[in-house]
């Protein structure tokens, strides 16, 4: 297995494990407004996300960003919470409408947020990386396979939604209204247990 192929499973694991449940919640929150039929808004909010982690991941690996690990852990969940809160009541956004900025907040919110998560992410690269200097292959297949995680977590997320409000005969409100209150929940619990003083 080369460089770009091992990166990239471990990007794609990196997600798709228990332990990045912080990560999920977040994904969940932030496409929360958004049917299945929405689901070009939702990959660029999920682009968005990237970019935004893949630029502190970077920052940081190269020791150009140093941050306390225990204020970036409870940032985490705060990134969470505001934006389970912010989509409860975010109407969906289309390209076309007269609501065009609300959609560009949410993508700038994806990008801030992404960075905080990006310095999530960086302890644990650095740790695989040690003392190399030439990272550029390692941290692209590393996003990548994150990017690509993601948009499998995000269907899955979308499915959920959609087969809630289908089968269990709950409007697509109500839907909304139960999983973001209880992603909101969950970020509460993890601040609470995350608070870094």
């Amino acid at each position: 297995m080369n460089q770009f192929q091992l990166y990239f499973t471990i990007g794609w694991q990196h997600i798709a494990n228990w332990q990045a449940i912080d990560h999920w919640l977040f994904l969940a929150a932030l496409c929360l407004k958004y049917p299945l039929s929405e689901w070009k808004k939702m990959l660029v909010l999920i682009t968005a996300f990237t970019i935004g982690h893949s630029i502190t991941l970077a920052l940081s690996t190269l020791q150009l960003l140093v941050i306390s690990t225990n204020w970036i852990e409870f940032l985490i969940p705060c990134t969470i919470l505001f934006t389970a809160i912010g989509n409860l009541w975010a109407p969906a956004v289309s390209y076309k409408s007269s609501k065009r900025n609300s959609g560009r907040f949410w993508y700038a919110v994806a990008l801030v947020f992404g960075c905080v998560h990006g310095l999530g992410f960086s302890n644990y690269l650095k740790s695989m990386l040690g003392k190399e200097q030439q990272i550029f292959v390692e941290l692209l297949s590393f996003n990548l396979g994150i990017e690509i995680a993601q948009i499998a977590l995000l269907a899955l997320f979308s499915l959920m939604q959609y087969y809630m409000a289908k089968y269990i005969n709950l409007k697509s409100r109500d839907v909304k209204l139960v999983l973001g209150g209880a992603i909101a929940a969950l970020a509460i619990q993890m601040m609470a247990t995350r608070w870094p003083l």
